[in-house]
């Protein structure tokens, strides 16, 4: 169905020729010697990608990326919440020309705080262009149309005042290309920046079509795509061999030993179709040899290993195919008892199937089921074999069910790389060979399925999961943030698909939503640090959340997108001292948010408007914990703590309970443990209200330096190494401790803290127990949840100073 869906969109395209001059996107504006086309709709999210992906971090050593960076640096200065294009072209000095097209905002391009700039203006006709010098960069901008654009050429600026005709074909792939990508890459083949994805000179991208458009999805250990491949109409190129044929599912893997370096594949469902088209591409009229050895055959395929080449023919009759090999009976040996006979037609595979298959001998072959498998190397025959038979082919890694899922079962070619592969076609690539380390790279694939007029393509390249031990702790990923993190990461969850997501703010008071792919969705600049923790709302009563939280000076609401919720930031000119403090009463959505300033508090509605029945104005003394509402019973309870007073409230702010003695209190929040509003006084002793107002206090020994956590029936305290829980008191090796938290998932308690100086994680069970495989690194307080509704357990910490860290126990 996806096939079909994409199909009639690219069809519906390719009818559509009146393109008029007037521009009406972004693509109008391509300069016309563009090569590549890089398309983004999340700027940040996308830099965030590439700075976090290993692959390209291997590649960050290499001539091409290093002169790539000094060349784009001024587009990290760029701002675009909006589609941009990054166009890729040759000059006449053979140099490489960038353009930056996008929709013109006054946050574009913000000079103020940028050093070593300076610009001019420059007239040209009637209209304006902007020459820039940042550092050793010299860039030209000008503003279209209220199209912004910006270029290392001169001349491309100039000329992006005519509307120009650009190539049909290149508009195309552009609206076929996804619109909710942070990536797609559309790609003309005939230049020297197209890459090859194959190693063989026979299958590079300039032979193999004129036209790719890729959309991409990044992630810290693995990269997949997929897209369109168009030839023109007037050229002949590889993939329009498979024109008129039908893609066969692939069997490759299951004859393809797991040791090898990976195979090609092609499949068809008429070998006449397929020889036809060979025919007319390489402009011959027949093909010698033994052409009756293929009429039964759906797939050819190419094993490799190291220099060696293997060929596979998969029958659909294995009578009809051993028939035309009758000539061919003379046996070598017997191995695992199955013949290996000799072969005399030693190019035949390279004189039918080029350009697929080139420069192939084979000498000697043997039959595994339906598979004829034909080699120079009797060594790699018996390798084959063994695996076959041992049941340790390709088919049965781990990482090769992984990488496939994200495949199509049928393919007209398709091409499978282990990392011995990958890494030769990385420096086929690169002018220079490179030392690259991609070894932990297990497998990567590229597909191509040939339907009407053009090919969908799929790839990927994958680290694969390693085989997950029961109560193993594994790394799912760590993110890289712009600057150091200035607070504890935290987990909210995604209503589209009821998971969870991440939220962290850095020292420069910028918020990222990260999703638990490892992928930033947004970042939003704020005016302060984030009190507290974030809350979520659904402010519309619609299912859709949004995150709610106080700043020193603010309080906002943010929807999906990290958009100001309108009447959202409020602005106050007295601090807010305390976490915002969010109540729903009835579970009704009709929130109150609760703003904290010293000893002041005021109630907003969730409108942002002031709740004028609320009579509680000011404490007696400064608010020292975030107020808090209970529910004991049908009553509500709003608790405000002060040094000296427990205010115990009704909803309207009347006072609800009067403790019947003093404390001086800690600052420590207030708990409903065993139904009563439950603290710490500064000397360390557990005080308890309940609601007549009778107080009871016990001596924890805890001291003055403490903290306590509370759910209804566990109670949790650290003093200086002492960690307690319940009725249990561990002692910990001595360190620096953040405060214990508990969380409660899936009927289970779980108990952790961080020793920040040695940067250890601990997890324990509600009986005191530390869980397996535990501590585990860690610089922060963590959360914990189950993030993607597996069952398995994730948390989420600090690691460097700009790090965070997600980790699964399994």
């Amino acid at each position: 169905m996806r096939f079909f869906l994409c199909s009639l969109l690219f069809f519906t395209l390719l009818s559509c020729n009146n393109y008029k001059n007037k521009r009406h996107t972004l693509i109008d504006y391509v300069p016309s010697n563009s090569d590549v086309v890089f398309k983004s709709v999340n700027l940040e999210s996308l830099k965030n990608d590439i700075q976090n992906n290993t692959l390209f971090n291997a590649f960050s050593d290499t001539e091409i990326y290093t002169v790539l960076k000094t060349k784009l640096e001024p587009i990290s200065t760029f701002n675009s919440n909006g589609e941009i294009l990054l166009c890729l072209s040759r000059s006449k000095n053979d140099s490489i020309d960038y353009t930056l097209i996008t929709k013109n905002s006054k946050a574009l391009f913000e000079t103020d705080s940028l050093k070593n700039y300076i610009e001019e203006q420059i007239k040209y006709k009637s209209h304006n262009i902007v020459k820039s010098q940042l550092g050793d960069n010299t860039f030209f901008s000008t503003v279209v149309d209220s199209t912004f654009i910006v270029s290392s050429s001169k001349n491309i600026i100039t000329n992006s005042y005519n509307s120009t005709e650009n190539s049909t074909d290149f508009k195309k792939l552009y609206d076929v290309s996804g619109n909710n990508e942070s990536l797609s890459i559309l790609l003309r083949t005939n230049n020297a920046l197209a890459p090859s994805f194959f190693i063989e000179d026979a299958l590079k991208l300039s032979r193999l079509t004129d036209f790719l458009t890729l959309d991409t999805e990044i992630s810290q250990n693995d990269i997949f795509v997929n897209g369109i491949a168009k030839s023109l109409d007037s050229s002949k190129n590889v993939i329009d061999i498979f024109k008129n044929t039908v893609a066969q599912e692939n069997q490759m893997q299951h004859i393809t030993p797991g040791n090898s370096d990976g195979f090609l594949s092609f499949t068809f469902n008429n070998f006449k179709t397929l020889q036809n088209n060979i025919l007319e591409y390489r402009v011959r009229d027949s093909i010698s040899e033994n052409e009756t050895l293929f009429n039964s055959i759906t797939e050819v395929g190419l094993i490799y290993e190291g220099e060696k080449r293997a060929v596979v023919l998969n029958s659909v009759d294995v009578i009809a195919t051993q028939d035309a090999l009758l000539g061919e009976q003379n046996k070598i040996e017997t191995y695992r008892n199955i013949d290996v006979l000799e072969f005399s037609l030693t190019h035949i595979f390279s004189k039918t199937f080029a350009p697929l298959i080139t420069n192939v001998e084979v000498s000697k072959y043997c039959i595994l089921d339906n598979y004829f498998v034909f080699a120079n190397s009797l060594e790699q025959l018996q390798n084959i074999i063994a695996s076959y038979q041992n049941l340790t082919t390709l088919s049965k890694r781990s990482y090769f069910s992984e990488l496939n899922e994200k495949l199509s079962s049928e393919s007209s070619l398709i091409f499978v790389a282990k990392p011995e592969l990958i890494k030769a076609i990385i420096n086929n690539n690169l002018e220079n060979k490179q030392n690259i380390n991609i070894e932990s790279y297990n497998l990567s694939a590229i597909q191509f399925i040939y339907d009407s007029n053009f090919a969908h393509v799929h790839g990927g390249l994958i680290k694969g999961k390693t085989k997950r031990i029961q109560n193993s702790i594994s790394e799912s990923f760590n993110i890289k943030l712009d600057t150091d993190i200035l607070n504890t990461p935290q987990f909210v969850t995604n209503y589209s698909n009821n998971q969870k997501e991440i939220v962290v703010q850095d020292v420069k008071n910028t918020l990222y939503l990260i999703s638990n792919k490892g992928k930033v969705v947004w970042k939003k600049q704020l005016n302060g640090p984030v009190v507290g923790e974030i809350s979520q709302i659904d402010m519309y009563k619609n299912g859709r959340l949004q995150l709610a939280f106080a700043t020193p000076n603010r309080v906002y609401v943010l929807d999906r997108k990290g958009r100001d919720v309108a009447p959202f930031p409020l602005k106050f000119k007295d601090n807010i001292t305390q976490p915002l403090s969010v109540f729903d009463y009835d579970k009704n959505k009709k929130y109150r948010l609760l703003v904290t300033q010293g000893k002041n508090v005021l109630m907003y509605d969730a409108r942002g408007k002031i709740v004028s029945g609320f009579t509680f104005k000011s404490a007696e003394g400064t608010i020292i914990s975030q107020p808090k509402h209970f529910r004991i019973g049908t009553k509500d309870y709003l608790v405000i703590k002060t040094k000296n007073k427990l205010h115990i409230l009704d909803r309207i702010g009347k006072t609800r309970v009067s403790p019947k003695t003093k404390n001086t209190f800690s600052n420590e929040p207030v708990f409903l443990y065993q139904n009563k509003f439950t603290t710490t006084s500064i000397e360390g002793k557990l005080v308890s209200i309940d609601t007549r107002g009778n107080v009871s206090s016990v001596n924890l020994n805890l001291g003055t330096s403490h903290n306590l956590e509370t759910t209804s029936k566990t109670r949790v305290t650290l003093h200086d190494n002492k960690l307690g829980i319940k009725s249990r008191v561990l002692e910990l090796d001595y360190g620096n401790y953040t405060r214990p938290n508990i969380f409660y998932i899936n009927d289970k308690i779980y108990v952790t803290t961080t020793d920040l100086q040695s940067k250890k994680v601990y997890l324990y069970d509600s009986q005191g127990k530390l869980r397996p495989n535990f501590p585990v690194y860690g610089n922060s307080p963590i959360v914990l949840d189950d993030l993607d509704n597996d069952k398995n357990l994730e948390f989420i910490t600090k690691g460097d100073s700009n790090t965070i860290i997600l980790y699964k126990i399994n």
